[in-house]
This record gives structure tokens, sequence and C-alpha cells, in this order.
């Protein structure tokens, strides 16, 4: 079987295991992984690692704001974190703008 699997977001292409064995994770489990890909969990802390711009507010949020308690969620869009951030309150945040503390 000389079959290569090509991805259709960034073209990456790759032989798939012969014997139905794959790498990733387990096809029932949702993984959800930080920007440096640290695999989160639901109560973790993270660190917010770039500066975000809020609807509504002139400040936004700062890098480096610790955020506690995180919960995942299957969000709109990306956002798979649920969380409170101290000044702003709930919001949801994308993986791929935190990492893990």
């Amino acid at each position: 079987m000389n079959a290569l699997v090509v991805c259709p977001e960034c073209g990456h292409e790759w032989v798939p295991a012969e014997d139905g064995v794959q790498d990733a994770e387990p096809a029932g489990e949702r993984v959800v992984r930080d920007s440096v890909g640290n695999v989160l969990q639901d109560g973790d802390t993270v660190t917010v690692a770039k500066a975000l711009k809020v609807k509504g507010s002139p400040s936004g949020i700062k890098a480096g704001t610790k955020v506690r308690n995180i919960r995942l969620v299957d969000g709109v869009d990306g956002h798979d974190i649920d969380c409170r951030i101290d000044g702003f309150g709930a919001m949801q945040l994308k993986s791929s703008v935190v990492k893990k503390a």
C-alpha cells in the first residue's frame, strides 16, 4: 500500500499506519492543545501568549495574563476555552493564543 494521506488545510503528506494504529490520540476523545503543543485539561491554569483586543474594552487583555481554572468546551469559531478573567469577566478564548502555565 503506497497511498499517501494529505491534510486539506496545511498540505502535509504522510503514509497511514498499515496495522490501523495511529500515532494520534483516540478517535472518541477530543484533545485540545495550547500554542506550544501542550495538552490542556479542565481546571488548568494558562497564560495569554499575545495581547488580545476585546470589544467594548479600551485596553484589552495583555500578554502574560494568567487565567485560572479553565473549562474546555466545543465553542464556535475555534473558541474552545471557557474562562473568567479578572477585570473582564467570563469569556471564551482560542487555545492557539494561550500556553499552559
